[in-house]
C-alpha cells in the first residue's frame, strides 16, 4: 500500500475498573504517565498518526470506562471497531477472572467477518511487587484464545508500544483482507453476470 495513503481503524482497549486503561493509552499517544488516578465516564478517544508496514495508520483509540454501571453503554462503542485491547491488573485477580466476560461482550457486539476479530491482551502494573496473576496463567489464558499477550507497565513504558503495534499490524491485516474481498467479489465478471436482454 502507499504510505501517503491513509487507513483509518477505530481500536478498544476494555477492562475492568482501575486496570490502567487510560494510562496505557496515555503512555502509548503522549508518552506520559500520570500518578492521580481519575475514573473514565463512557469513553474518551484519543488518536495517534503510525506508519506500518509502508502505510500510513491514523489509530482512533477508545478508551473505556470499566465501571459495572457502564457496561451497556461501553459496549455501543464496540461497533465499527477493527481491534481491542483487553486490559488487566497483574495484582487484581479479579480483573485477570473478567477477562472471559469482556472478550464476550466484546465478540457479541462485533460483527463477524471472515477474518478473526484482533485482539491483544496486556497484563498491566507488572512493576508491582504484589503480583496475583503469574505470567504462566496468564500466557495459558490466552493461547487457549490464540490471544497475543504481553507484561506491560504503563508506569515504566514496558512493552506498551509492541503492545499497541502489535494490534494495529493485526487490525490493518484484517481490513486489508476484507477490502480484497470486497473487491474480489464486487468485480467478478461472467457470462451469467451480464444482461442476456436484447434491445428490439
Amino acid at each position: 500500500m502507499n504510505p501517503r495513503k491513509k487507513v483509518d481503524l477505530k481500536l478498544i482497549i476494555i477492562g475492568a475498573l482501575g486496570v490502567g486503561k487510560t494510562s496505557l493509552l496515555h503512555q502509548y499517544v503522549h508518552k506520559t504517565f500520570y500518578e492521580d488516578y481519575q475514573t473514565t465516564l463512557g469513553a474518551s478517544i484519543l488518536s495517534k498518526i503510525i506508519i506500518l508496514d509502508d502505510t500510513t495508520l491514523k489509530l482512533q483509540i477508545w478508551d473505556t470506562g470499566g465501571q459495572e454501571r457502564f457496561r451497556s453503554m461501553v459496549s455501543t462503542f464496540y461497533k465499527g471497531s477493527d481491534g481491542c485491547i483487553l486490559a488487566f491488573d497483574v495484582t487484581d485477580l479479579e480483573s485477570f477472572e473478567a477477562l472471559d466476560t469482556w472478550r464476550g461482550d466484546v465478540l457479541a457486539k462485533t460483527i463477524p467477518m471472515e477474518a478473526s476479530y484482533p485482539m491483544v491482551v496486556l497484563g498491566n502494573k507488572i512493576d508491582l511487587a504484589d503480583r496475583q496473576v503469574s505470567q504462566e496463567v496468564a500466557q495459558g489464558w490466552c493461547k487457549e484464545k490464540d490471544i497475543p499477550y504481553f507484561e506491560v507497565s504503563a508506569k515504566n513504558d514496558i512493552n506498551v508500544v509492541q503492545a499497541f503495534e502489535m494490534l494495529a499490524s493485526r487490525a490493518l491485516c484484517r481490513y486489508r483482507s476484507i477490502l480484497e474481498n470486497y473487491l474480489t467479489d464486487s468485480i467478478k465478471l461472467s457470462p451469467e453476470d451480464q444482461s442476456r436482454s436484447r434491445c428490439c
